[in-house]
């Protein structure tokens, strides 16, 4: 057609009113809208992988299954930033007015229509809708490798970690989609850096430095439990002594990658001969079982990560009125949870050490300032 129209239609038209054609043709160009594929706005690739140092060895099987969680962007830089910066500013009308996270949602969150778009593009691309919700402006997904290749045009290969003894897997180029508007980020694309707990056993840095562990701390074990180990009672006595507070009113929401048995919990308080009066709520951000389970072990799970945030932050305020523990396997799920729960943690805590890929960004991780999430999600919830 297009062919024919060139040869013969245009040539007759011309003559008999060239200036009506050109009017149509640029209208036709003007509504036609050109399919562009739109990158995701953060990094997904590796360091390692984008300057060679880790080498592919392979590629990862198309029948893989793989959980995922698509992130959408906030609505409204400009109108955010100024609402932000009004929200702490003391001589603002605004001034500490929060908002909740319905009224976020319909102020600077994806639109229905957004998060609708990116429902149907992950069905009609193969994948399952497993969780995720506008609130939290995430769309959790399962399926396999190809549908992830096809979807997102990338190759999902295998690298040798350049300073583990292991093999990792990732994207070889950045996401793009065939959506009218970019995503934030896709969670789950790679296991370069695998969540670790940052507890230090002194058996294991004794045996590191090729030392006793005997003498490792043995300047330090002046506490009240155990051993002479210190408790969570024995810091708030040395941070706040005397004082009533003791997080009375407050919610604390501690962020985790594996779940606990909270039997050892019971323990805990049955040798240090103390009681626990903090209601305690397990929650699964993505599906991950709130139970002790490491695939990673084999099915074994050691929780002393899990545990110590829960003693240490009831030592230091016993009088809590919930304390949550949102257990999942990707950071953006387990953020979205725990600034939509209700109720609000208005505390957040994370003691778990990795670094997600798009480490360049702000983005909804623990991050230097304290901040557990991104510049729009900072202060904003309370």
């Amino acid at each position: 057609m297009n062919g024919a129209l060139h040869r013969g239609v245009v040539p007759l038209v011309f003559r008999r009113s060239g200036w009506v054609l050109l009017a149509i043709v640029a209208t036709m160009l003007s509504v036609i809208p050109k399919a562009q594929a739109q990158y995701v706005s953060t990094r997904h690739v590796r360091d390692a992988v984008g300057n060679g140092l880790a080498q592919p060895v392979g590629r990862l099987s198309e029948k893989q299954l793989m959980n995922l969680d698509v992130v959408l962007p906030p609505r409204g830089d400009a109108a955010l930033k100024t609402f932000l910066e009004d929200l702490y500013n003391p001589h603002s009308s605004s001034y500490r007015h929060f908002l909740t996270v319905q009224e976020f949602t319909e102020r600077f969150g994806p639109s229905q229509a957004d998060y609708d778009a990116v429902v149907r593009f992950a069905k009609a691309n193969g994948f399952a809708i497993v969780g995720g919700t506008r609130d939290g402006m995430e769309v959790q997904i399962k399926g396999p490798v190809s549908a992830i290749e096809s979807a997102f045009h990338v190759n999902m290969l295998t690298y040798q970690h350049p300073n583990e003894n292991r093999i990792f897997y990732g994207p070889d180029r950045e996401p793009t989609t065939s959506l009218a508007f970019p995503l934030w980020h896709i969670s789950g694309l790679d296991n370069f850096s695998i969540p670790h707990p940052l507890f230090a056993k002194k058996s294991d840095y004794a045996l590191a430095h090729g030392i006793a562990a005997g003498v490792v701390v043995s300047h330090a074990t002046t506490g009240s439990g155990p051993s002479a180990s210190f408790l969570g009672s024995d810091m708030r006595a040395a941070y706040y002594g005397g004082t009533a507070l003791s997080g009375a009113g407050q919610n604390l929401g501690l962020f985790e990658y594996l779940g606990t048995d909270l039997a050892d919990l019971t323990t805990y308080f049955k040798n240090v001969g103390q009681t626990n009066h903090v209601p305690i709520t397990l929650v699964s951000t993505d599906g991950t079982s709130t139970s002790c389970v490491d695939s990673r072990a084999g099915g074994r799970c050691d929780d002393t990560e899990q545990t110590l945030d829960m003693t240490q932050a009831i030592g230091m305020a016993p009088g809590l009125s919930s304390l949550v523990m949102y257990i999942g396997s990707v950071d953006t799920a387990i953020i979205s949870a725990m600034t939509t729960h209700n109720p609000l943690p208005t505390t957040i805590g994370c003691s778990w050490g990795w670094t997600p890929s798009r480490s360049n960004h702000s983005g909804p991780v623990l991050r230097e300032d304290g901040c557990p999430g991104p510049d729009f999600l900072c202060g904003v919830w309370r």
